[in-house]
C-alpha cells in the first residue's frame, strides 16, 4: 500500500468524514457524501451508477441526476486526492464500468475497525480472556461519534444506518454482559439504566440491568425493571417476555444464590442453567471432496519429496501450503500435482477433505469471491444455508469455528491472489490447506507463512515418462526421434502432452512422426496462455489439432460451449446450446471427453479446463456467425428459464405464474413430474442458473434477468440461499432499469424486497416493496399492486410493527377481495389473524383465522393452511382452551406433512409441547419437542435451542402460573367485547 493512501482515513460511524493526516478533509454536500459513503461501505468493490443513483436520490431523481452525480464524484476525488504524499500513485476513486469503486487499506474505514475489534474480542471471550476482552471491544466502541452517516439523505442512508446502528448496540450489549460477567455490576448500571430508557423492547438490556442491579444489592429495583419491561412489551406488542428474562424474574424472587456475583473474571451463569448446545457436527460420513487421483500420474519427485517433507519438517501442526507455477503459466500440472498429493495425505487428517476451485482465472470472469467460497464449505461442513450468517467476516469467524480442534485438509484450487484465499484459511493449527495458482501468492507466504512449492516443466525425462505411460514404451522406442519432437513441441507441459497423447491412442496405426509432422505444420499463437511466459512454444497447436481430429459436429458443439457462462453443464443444457436432439449431444459429449477436451467431472455434467474454454471461445468468434452465436446463447438461456419455469409450480403450486417469452426453435425445456425433482434439479444446477442470470444481463437480454429470479423465488426460499436470492434478484432488477423495461422493474422491486425479507434485512424489504406498489400502480396492474401491498404487511408483521402490519395487510385484503383472488384473500385474512393474535384481540382472530381456512381450502393453498391452523391453536392456547388447541395443533401437523413443510412441522410440535405442558401432560409435552428438536437439527435451525431449553425444564415442572393469568387478563376483555 502506497503512503498516499495510508494517510486518508474514513469514517461512517458518525458523520461521514474524512482526514488527511490531522487535517480533516471538506466532502461537500450531504448529497455528496451520500456518494463516497456507498463507495466507502462496498469495501473496494464496484457501484454501477445505477445503485449511485439509487442511493442518493431513490426514485426521485433529478432530471440531470447522471450529470450531477459525475459532478459530485469529480469533487471528491480532488478533496481526498489532492495534496497527496506520494507522486504518481494511482487514485483512490476509480472508474470501473459505469460505476465507480473506492481504494481502501484495511485500516482505513473506521467501520471496518470496529468489526474486526468486535470479532477478536469474541474471541477473546470465548477463549476466556475477559479483560482482553472488554477492553478491545470499547475501543471498537470509541470509534462511533453518533448515530452512523448521520445527516445523510438517500435510501441507501436510511437502511444502513439502521443496520450499522444494530451492529454497535449489539457490541454495547456484549461488553456490558461481559463487564457484569466480571463483577464490574456496579459501574455499568447507571448505564444500563439510560438504554433501557431509550431502548425499552430490548429484553437483553433488561436481563442484564436486573442481573446488575441484583448483584448490586437491589433486589425490588430489579423486579420493578422487570415488570416495567413487562408492562412495554404486553401494551406495546401484545407478548410476554422471552424465557430467559422471565426465568431470571422467578430466580431474583427466589433469592437464587447461583446469581450472586462470582470473584472477577470468573464466569457467572446469568441464565437458567441449560445443557450447552453440541458443537457444530461435520455431516455423516465427513466430507471427502477430493477429485480422483490420475491413475497415469508420472513424475514430480522432487516436488513431491519437498511437499513431504514439509509436513515431517514442521514442529507444530501443518500450516498452508501453495503450489504455484512460476510465470503463471497455465496447463503445469498444479491441479493433478496437489490432487496427488492430497490423496497421499489424506489419511493423516481424519476429519475429511475440502475441495474448492476458486476460478481464479476464469475465462468468463466468474471468479468466486471469498463470501461466496466461505458459503460453499460451510454447506460442506454441514452449516444450512439459513445459518450462514451476513458479512464476510462473520462467517470467516463461523467457518474457523467450525474447524477449531479438527484436522482437515483443505484443497483450494486455481487462486486468483492472496485477498481470494486469506479468509478460506483455519484460524487454528492441525489442518493442512494446499493452494494452486497461477500467481506466486507471495503476500501469503509473507504474511501467513504458507510454503511455496514452485512447478516448472517436467523434465525432459519425465515427460518421456507421461508418454509412455499412454501410449507404451515400445511405440515410443521404435520412434525416440519424433518422440522427442513431440515433447519439444509441447513444451513438457503436462496438459498440452496430455491431449497429444489421447489423439495417438486414438489412432495406433499413425506414426508418431507424422503427429510431430502436425505440431511443427500447425504452428501458431494461443494468446490469453503464451502472453509473457518463459515458454514460448504454441499450446493453440496442440489445442487446434486435437480439435480439427474430432467431427465437425462435436467440434461445432465444443466452440458453442465456449459460450456457456456457468462452472459446468448438463447434457440437456448443451443439447440447448447446439440445438441438436438430445441423443446426439450425448455422442458428442463422449467424443470430446474421449479427445480430452472435455470432462465429465461427475455423471452427465461437464467442464472445460479454462485453457480450453479460451480455445473453444475463440474458435466460437472465428467460426460461428454472429447471428448463430446469439441463437446458442438465446438457446441455452431460454433453456434454463422455461426448465426452472416447469419446476415453479411443482415447488409453489398454484402461486402466480411469470409470463414467459415464447420458446426459440430447436429448445425444449425439462419436465418434473413431483416437487422433490424440482427442488433437486434447482439445486444441481443453482451455479448455472446465477451465472445466467448475470449473463443475461450483460448480453442484453433483460427479459431473462429479470424473469429467472421470479421464478426462482420458491427455491431460494425452501433453501434458504439468500445471498443468490439478493444477488439475482438485484441484477434482474438492474438489468430491467437499464432497458427501461418497466414489467420487468416492478417485478424486480418485488422479487428483491423478497430476498431481503428473507434475509432478515426489513427496513430495505418494506423500502422496495414500497417501490414495487409504485411500479404496479404506475402499470395499473391491480393484482402486482395488491401483492406488493400484502407482502409490505407481512414484512412489517415479521418485524413486530404490528399497527402498520394491520394497516397494509387490510388494504391488501380490500385489494384482493376487489380483484376476486381467493389466493389473496386467503393470506391476508391469515396474515391479520396473526397480527391480532400477537395484539391479544382473540375474537377478532379467531374470525379472521376461521375465515382464511375456508378460503384457502377452497383454493387448495395447503402451504398457508398449515401456517393458519398452527395460528389458531396458539390462539386458543392463549386462551387455556388447551383440548381445542391440541385439535388445531394435530391438524396442522398432517397439513404440514402433506406438503413436505419441515419447518413448519418442527414449529408446530414445538407449539403442541407447549400446549400440552400447560394442560399438565409434561411426558406428552417432551415427547413432542423432542420430534421438534430432531426436525430443528436436522436443518440447524436456531429454534432447536428453545427447544433444548425446555426439554431441560424439570418433567413435573408446572406451568407459570404468572403467565397463565396474565394472558386471562389480556384476554377476557377482548372476548367480552
Amino acid at each position: 500500500m502506497n503512503g498516499y493512501e495510508t494517510s486518508v482515513r474514513f469514517a461512517v460511524l458518525g458523520p461521514v468524514r474524512a482526514w488527511r493526516g490531522e487535517q480533516e478533509l471538506d466532502l461537500g454536500s450531504p448529497q455528496q457524501r451520500a456518494v463516497l459513503a456507498a463507495l466507502l461501505l462496498r469495501r473496494g468493490r464496484a457501484v454501477a451508477l445505477a445503485e449511485l443513483l439509487d442511493a442518493v436520490w431513490g426514485e426521485e431523481q433529478p432530471a440531470a441526476a447522471v450529470s450531477v452525480l459525475r459532478t459530485y464524484v469529480s469533487r471528491l476525488r480532488k478533496a481526498i486526492e489532492s495534496g497527496r504524499e506520494v507522486a504518481g500513485t494511482g487514485s483512490v476513486v476509480v472508474s470501473v464500468g459505469d460505476g465507480y469503486l473506492i481504494r481502501l487499506p484495511e485500516d482505513g474505514l473506521d467501520l471496518s475497525v470496529f468489526e474486526q475489534r468486535v470479532t477478536e474480542a469474541r474471541k477473546l471471550r470465548a477463549a476466556g480472556e475477559l479483560s482482553a476482552a472488554a477492553e478491545l471491544l470499547r475501543a471498537a466502541l470509541d470509534e462511533w461519534h453518533g448515530g452512523a452517516l448521520a445527516g445523510l439523505p438517500g435510501p441507501l442512508a436510511e437502511s444502513e444506518s439502521s443496520r450499522l446502528n444494530e451492529e454497535r448496540l449489539l457490541a454495547l450489549e456484549t461488553w456490558l454482559d461481559i463487564e457484569v460477567e466480571r463483577g464490574r455490576h456496579s459501574d455499568v448500571v447507571a448505564e444500563l439504566i439510560a438504554l433501557t430508557g431509550q431502548y425499552p423492547l430490548r429484553e437483553q438490556l433488561c436481563r442484564l440491568l436486573m442481573l446488575a442491579l441484583y448483584r448490586s444489592g437491589r433486589q425490588a429495583e430489579a423486579l420493578a425493571a422487570y415488570r416495567s419491561t413487562r408492562s412495554t412489551l404486553v401494551t406495546e406488542l401484545g407478548i410476554e417476555p422471552g424465557t430467559p428474562l422471565q426465568n431470571l424474574h422467578d430466580r431474583i424472587l427466589a433469592a437464587d444464590a447461583s446469581l450472586d456475583a462470582l470473584p472477577p473474571e470468573r464466569p457467572v451463569p446469568s441464565a437458567p442453567s441449560v445443557p450447552p448446545a453440541p458443537p457444530p457436527l461435520l455431516p455423516a460420513g465427513r466430507p471427502a471432496q477430493l477429485p480422483a487421483d490420475l491413475p497415469t500420474f508420472v513424475g514430480r519427485h522432487a516436488e513431491l519429496g519437498r511437499a513431504r517433507a514439509l509436513l515431517s519438517e514442521l514442529d507444530g501442526p501443518p500450516a498452508t501450503v501453495v503450489i504455484s507455477a512460476i510465470g503463471g503459466m497455465a496447463g503445469i500440472g498444479k491441479t493433478t500435482l496437489a490432487v496427488h498429493w492430497a490423496h497421499q495425505m489424506a489419511d493423516r487428517f481424519p476429519d475429511g477433505q475440502l475441495y474448492l476451485n476458486l476460478r481464479g482465472f476464469d475465462p468468463t470472469g466468474s471468479l468466486v469471491t471469498p463470501d461466496e467460497a466461505i458459503r460453499t464449505l460451510l454447506g460442506a461442513l454441514g452449516v444450512p444455508p439459513m445459518r450462514i450468517p451476513a458479512g464476510l467476516d462473520a462467517q470467516t469467524a463461523l467457518y474457523r469455528s467450525m474447524l477449531a480442534q479438527r484436522r482437515m485438509l483443505i484443497l483450494l484450487d486455481n487462486a486468483r491472489d492472496t485477498d481470494q484465499v486469506r479468509p478460506l484459511l483455519p484460524g487454528s493449527s492441525g489442518s493442512l490447506v494446499i493452494v494452486t495458482s497461477r500467481n506466486r501468492l507471495t503476500g501469503l507466504v509473507a504474511g501467513e507463512g504458507a510454503h511455496p512449492l514452485p512447478l516448472d516443466q517436467l523434465t525432459p525425462a519425465e515427460a518421456h515418462d507421461l508418454l509412455a505411460r499412454r501410449l507404451g514404451t515400445d511405440r515410443l522406442a521404435a520412434e525416440p526421434q519424433a518422440t522427442d519432437e513431440i515433447i519439444a513441441r509441447c513444451a513438457r507441459l503436462p496438459l498440452a502432452l496430455a491431449i497429444v497423447a489421447a489423439h495417438a491412442v486414438a489412432h495406433p496405426g499413425f506414426p508418431l512422426s507424422a503427429v510431430a509432422g502436425e505440431l511443427r505444420d500447425s504452428h501458431g499463437s494461443l494468446d490469453a496462455f503464451a502472453s509473457g511466459d518463459d515458454i514460448t512454444t504454441d499450446v493453440r497447436a496442440v489445442f487446434s489439432w486435437s480439435y480439427k481430429a474430432v467431427s465437425n459436429p462435436a467440434a461445432r458443439l465444443f466452440r458453442l460451449l465456449g459460450l456457456h457462462s456457468g462452472p459446468d453443464i448438463s447434457a440437456p443444457a448443451a443439447t440447448a446450446l447446439a440445438g441438436l436432439p438430445l441423443r446426439e449431444v450425448r455422442a458428442l459429449l463422449v467424443e470430446l471427453t474421449r479427445a480430452h477436451l472435455l470432462t465429465e467431472h461427475f455423471p452427465g455434467r461437464y467442464t472445460l479446463h479454462d485453457l480450453l474454454r479460451v480455445y473453444a471461445a475463440e474458435r466460437a468468434h472465428a467460426e460461428e456467425t454472429p447471428l448463430e452465436r446469439e441463437r446458442a446463447v438465446e438457446r441455452l438461456l431460454a433453456w434454463y428459464l422455461h426448465t426452472a419455469d416447469a419446476a415453479y409450480p411443482h415447488i409453489t403450486p398454484l402461486r402466480r405464474r411469470i409470463p414467459l417469452e415464447p420458446l426459440p426453435d430447436l429448445c425444449t425445456p425439462l419436465e418434473f413430474t413431483a416437487h422433490d425433482q424440482a427442488l433437486d434439479w434447482c439445486e444441481t444446477e443453482r451455479a448455472n442458473l446465477v451465472a445466467a442470470v448475470h449473463q443475461a444481463a450483460g448480453s442484453g437480454r433483460s427479459g431473462v434477468a429479470w424473469r429467472l429470479p421470479a421464478v426462482l423465488w420458491g427455491f431460494f426460499y425452501l433453501r434458504s440461499h439468500t445471498h443468490d436470492w439478493v444477488d439475482t434478484a438485484r441484477a434482474g432488477l438492474a438489468a430491467a432499469s437499464a432497458a427501461d423495461d418497466r414489467r420487468g422493474r416492478a417485478q424486480g422491486f418485488a422479487d428483491l424486497a423478497a430476498a431481503l425479507r428473507g434475509s432478515g434485512r426489513f427496513d430495505e424489504a418494506i423500502d422496495h416493496f414500497r417501490r414495487a406498489m409504485v411500479a404496479y400502480r404506475e402499470l395499473g396492474d391491480t393484482d402486482g399492486r395488491a401483492s406488493a401491498v400484502t407482502n409490505l404487511g407481512d414484512a412489517y408483521l415479521q418485524c413486530g410493527r404490528l399497527g402498520k402490519a394491520a394497516e397494509y395487510i387490510r388494504r391488501g385484503l380490500a385489494v384482493e377481495r376487489v380483484i376476486g383472488s381467493p389466493w389473496g384473500v386467503g393470506i391476508c385474512l391469515s396474515n391479520l389473524g396473526d397480527v391480532y393474535q400477537r395484539q391479544g384481540r382473540f375474537d377478532e382472530a379467531i374470525g379472521c383465522l376461521e375465515e382464511a381456512l375456508t378460503v384457502l381450502r377452497a383454493s387448495v393453498n395447503p402451504w398457508v393452511e398449515g401456517v393458519t391452523l398452527d395460528i389458531l391453536g396458539t390462539v386458543h392456547r392463549r386462551l387455556h382452551r388447551y383440548d381445542e388447541a391440541v385439535d388445531y395443533y394435530h391438524q396442522a401437523l398432517k397439513t404440514h406433512r402433506d406438503v413436505g413443510n419441515r419447518w413448519g412441522e418442527g414449529h408446530t410440535l414445538g407449539n403442541l409441547g407447549d400446549v400440552q405442558l400447560a394442560a399438565d401432560e409434561p411426558e406428552a409435552a417432551r415427547d413432542s419437542w423432542r420430534q421438534a428438536l430432531a426436525i430443528f437439527v436436522e436443518f440447524d435451525h436456531q429454534d432447536a435451542a428453545k427447544i433444548r431449553e425446555r426439554l431441560c425444564q424439570p418433567a413435573d415442572a408446572p406451568p407459570d402460573a404468572e403467565a397463565r393469568a396474565a394472558e386471562a387478563r389480556a384476554a377476557a376483555p377482548k372476548r367480552a367485547a
